[in-house]
């Protein structure tokens, strides 16, 4: 009876304690959330057009076909030309050594940049890369800034005329943008840019009028329609940024349609409130835009993906804390714009000079980027020195080579001595072929006896793993490696080698297929690995001597269709291992069999063949 009530008490405890876990866990934060989801979507639909953090989302139209101007026929649901949808607005030009394009009046966005030293293949006559177009396009993708608020009268929109002080934004050349919404307020716009993809943007509120005001600087990336990506796990491509404590976040374009409701039916996303240092922005593989707030001020973060029609829109936004303006007063915010090409040493000086917190994450180095940015560096250090990037792999392979130097000897020589002692290895295998187990303690006896380390031989090839990988992160990602010739036809080492051994490397008049793809240096590399491998006795087991056997064949096909320098890295390195493993092996006085292991193979072949015809 006891025992019955005991057992009556402890499961009432452990009922109550999991009811009241189950509210305080569970059930309390789910009320929560949906009076959260429940304001934001009442804000929505009492403020059309504005993201529950108060950030303007463009109309419907405005991403769609643009009205006829007077005279014209309606274009009928389809998109502008690029050229058109420019010549609806006003503009001021950016002429900068590295950008060109234009700045919107109306609506003041920076929506048309063109990357002037990227090209679209590896012709310079090629059209350059167009980063930034405007809405009414196929791709509208811009960025945007302002302010948000109530009880201020009109703000400014993308309908707004702004005024413009200049025709030129250039390095050095401010411009000015200046308008007044009759209400007492004058808002100016000072847009600044470097020499490189940077630009700042110094937004202004002059209060004229009689009573004090909040507003909110914003600023935003927009861009409409979902891209062609790469596809790839080792490269990220779509809504990027650091926000403060939370640190890096990336969201794909499909992981942020997963988001909950953010705002309305339609649009859905994350924010990160109160966060201090970072940016957020998007990015593809070589290019990116990112908007940069006050890195020493608060700000809200946020991803969203809304539809627009058929279409959907991703956008990448900043809202900085509130601004007072006291009548005869002004408020000031200062925010930053980057918009180019992801050049390593150009992401590290702003994140240095500006003090962007984490820029540098705007590369993908990855998980590994202790060793892919060394590796990086070591390759810049050299192309600087040579002037070719494929002569500063060959160099950095080689001082690996050096460096390793020691694993690699100490291997090379166990392999030798294993080779020495093949004779007594044979008469083991033989005395106990019915007996696995003595089999096994007399191999261990005869290693410990001459001090051979069985596994000493994977060595070089665990070392080289690390060293493959990150050289093949930095040939994908980084854009010093694009279009970097090599000599001959390798005119692009982060290509497949162009030719193919089917057309004969381009003798015969036609294209070879994509999926067998199979160039002068994926052949180059095979034959090194052959001859690597050629250089160790066979294996005594059939099997695992014809897998070895293949194994060359296997990685030239498989290699095929990667980049050009991560094959002529892999070539270079197996061509320096034979020439280590020879000197090792004459050093230690074992016969190098590489001339009869290839002899061997040929004359077996042979034999297979006739006996076949038999």
């Amino acid at each position: 009876m006891g025992n019955d009530k005991t057992n009556m008490i402890v499961a009432i405890v452990l009922s109550l304690v999991v009811l009241l876990g189950w509210n305080y866990f569970v059930a309390a934060p789910r009320v929560d959330q949906q009076r959260q989801t429940a304001a934001q979507n009442q804000a929505a639909q009492q403020s059309p057009g504005v993201t529950p953090d108060g950030i303007p989302s463009p109309s419907p139209k405005e991403g769609g076909p643009a009205a006829p101007a007077p005279g014209t026929l309606p274009n009928q649901g389809a998109p502008e030309s690029r050229e058109a949808a420019l010549a609806r607005s006003p503009r001021i030009r950016i002429e900068t050594p590295a950008l060109s394009g234009s700045v919107a009046l109306k609506g003041g966005r920076i929506d048309d940049v063109s990357l002037k030293n990227y090209h679209e293949t590896v012709d310079d006559k090629s059209p350059r890369i167009v980063l930034f177009s405007p809405a009414g396009t196929e791709t509208p993708y811009y960025a945007e800034f302002g302010w948000v608020g109530q009880n201020a009268g009109p703000l400014p929109t993308n309908e707004t005329l702004w005024k413009a002080d200049g025709e030129v934004l250039s390095p050095g050349k401010p411009v000015t943008l200046s308008w007044e919404n009759g209400a007492g307020l004058t808002f100016r716009r000072i847009l600044a840019v470097d020499d490189k993809f940077m630009f700042t943007v110094r937004d202004e509120v002059e209060n004229k009028g009689a009573n004090a005001l909040t507003l909110y600087p914003y600023s935003l990336v927009s861009r409409w329609g979902k891209p062609h990506t790469q596809g790839y796990y080792v490269l990220h491509e779509g809504l990027i940024g650091v926000l403060g404590a939370d640190g890096l976040q990336e969201y794909t374009y499909d992981h942020l349609a997963k988001e909950p409701a953010y705002g309305g039916p339609t649009t859905r996303g994350k924010a990160w409130p109160n966060v201090t240092g970072g940016f957020v922005g998007i990015t593809d593989k070589y290019w990116a835009a990112a908007a940069i707030p006050d890195q020493g001020s608060a700000f809200t973060g946020a991803f969203t993906e809304r539809s627009e029609g058929a279409t959907k829109v991703y956008q990448a936004s900043v809202r900085a804390d509130a601004r007072n303006v006291e009548p005869g007063a002004s408020v000031v915010s200062t925010q930053r714009l980057f918009a180019g090409a992801k050049e390593v040493n150009t992401i590290n000086a702003y994140e240095r000079d500006l003090s962007i917190k984490q820029f540098d994450l705007m590369i993908d180095w990855g998980w590994f980027h202790f060793i892919t940015k060394p590796m990086f560096r070591a390759l810049d250090f050299f192309f600087h020195l040579f002037g070719n990037f494929g002569v500063s792999i060959l160099v950095v392979t080689l001082i690996l080579k050096i460096f390793f130097l020691p694993i690699a000897n100490r291997s090379y020589v166990s392999m030798a001595k294993m080779k020495a002692v093949q004779p007594e290895m044979q008469s083991i295998r033989t005395r106990y072929a019915d007996d696995k187990m003595k089999q096994q303690q007399a191999m261990m006896e005869l290693y410990k006896k001459e001090k051979i380390n069985p596994v000493a031989g994977c060595w070089p090839v665990l070392i080289q793993i690390p060293v493959f990988f990150a050289l093949y992160k930095v040939l994908f990602i980084t854009i010093e490696m694009r279009h970097a010739p090599f000599f001959g036809w390798i005119q692009d080492l982060a290509a497949p080698d162009p030719t193919s051994i089917l057309n004969l490397f381009g003798l015969l008049p036609f294209a070879a297929p994509d999926f067998i793809h199979l160039g002068i240096w994926p052949l180059i590399m095979g034959i090194t690995m052959f001859v690597q491998m050629k250089m160790n006795p066979a294996p005594p087991d059939p099997v695992q001597a014809q897998i070895f056997t293949f194994m060359p064949i296997i990685f030239t096909f498989m290699l095929g269709s990667f980049p050009a320098g991560l094959v002529i890295y892999w070539a270079w390195n197996n061509l320096l291992s034979v020439i280590q493993q020879y000197v090792i092996m004459r050093r230690n006085g074992v016969k190098v069999e590489l001339w009869d292991n290839l002899k061997g193979t040929f004359r077996r072949s042979a034999s297979e063949k006739a006996a076949a015809k038999s």
